[in-house]
């Protein structure tokens, strides 16, 4: 704690005044901290862990973009920033996290939040799951971390993904690209999304089919995710969100693999990968990844 404490007068919005701590549940990156002043403020103090540079984290474009979502009425305020140190300071917003049964429950207002965050500021940088992927593999071969068995056989699978879904693109948009269920606060009004950690301009569609992966939602679900959010039946589209679900799935499996072997956080990592794993081999192994191919590449 005295490190902490430390670190805190290095913020010069915090620093000098009464403090009052409270560690926050949540981060596979970062230490969150609620700091509380005897003048008032209230704001989240997120400590990023030195382990994510391997995770292709860039905390700068953190900073930047968390400013730009803000500015776009969905993220929270930005009150200071260490540069160089990982420290990003934003304030506290009340309402309830939301859990994996929560996005499905509120599809709607799901969708009118990330309709009001990708016509905001643009975000600097520019997230590739397909590019990410490849370095998270580079990663995991150059340290020797494990890999679940079975992983590679599925490499011609996301080339065929591949092409179809770089044949005809979106436009890109301002994207969070890791919509978990936890990063929504709901407090019964307008939706506010925190953690900004892989923002970047993204097609939508992923946005859509990341966000349902994660809470585990079906595809009934995804269809009217993308009905509210486009505004129209796009059965080509519908197939392009879900694909870029099971390419992010894919993607994030070499995450865990990542921290199971970096991370100095008490988290069971592997498990986390093995439920992304588990999902995209059913889908690649299953006809209908091959009607999703031919139907997104209708667009």
């Amino acid at each position: 704690m005295d490190d902490l404490e430390r670190l805190l007068d290095d913020i010069p919005v915090l620093a000098g005044q009464g403090r009052h701590v409270s560690p926050l549940p949540g981060g596979l990156t970062n230490h969150n901290y609620r700091v509380r002043t005897d003048a008032g403020l209230d704001v989240v103090v997120r400590v990023s862990s030195p382990e994510s540079g391997l995770l292709g984290v860039d905390r700068d474009a953190e900073h930047t973009n968390t400013l730009a979502a803000a500015s776009s009425g969905v993220g929270a305020p930005v009150l200071d920033h260490l540069p160089g140190r990982g420290v990003l300071v934003v304030g506290f917003l009340p309402g309830r996290t939301w859990e994996d049964a929560d996005v499905g429950a509120n599809l709607g207002r799901f969708a009118a939040a990330l309709r009001r965050l990708h016509a905001g500021p643009a975000f600097v940088g520019r997230f590739d799951m397909f590019a990410i992927r490849r370095g998270y593999l580079e990663v995991v071969r150059q340290r020797g971390f494990r890999l679940p068995e079975g992983y590679l056989d599925l490499e011609p699978r996301l080339d065929a993904v591949e092409r179809v879904l770089t044949a005809a693109p979106e436009s890109l948009v301002p994207c969070h690209n890791d919509l978990l269920a936890a990063n929504v606060l709901d407090d019964g009004g307008d939706l506010r999304i925190v953690d900004y950690e892989y923002s970047g301009m993204n097609e939508p569609s992923f946005e859509l089919g990341n966000a349902v992966a994660e809470a585990r939602l079906g595809p009934d679900a995804l269809a009217e995710l993308c009905r509210a959010y486009y505004g129209r039946d796009d059965d080509a589209l519908v197939a392009r969100a879900e694909l870029w679900g099971w390419v992010a799935r894919y993607g994030w499996v070499l995450w865990g693999m990542i921290q199971e072997g970096a991370s100095a956080i008490e988290f069971d990592f592997r498990g986390w990968a093995m439920d992304k794993w588990e999902p995209a081999q059913e889908l690649a192994a299953s006809p209908r990844f091959h009607e999703l191919l031919a139907r997104a590449g209708r667009r």
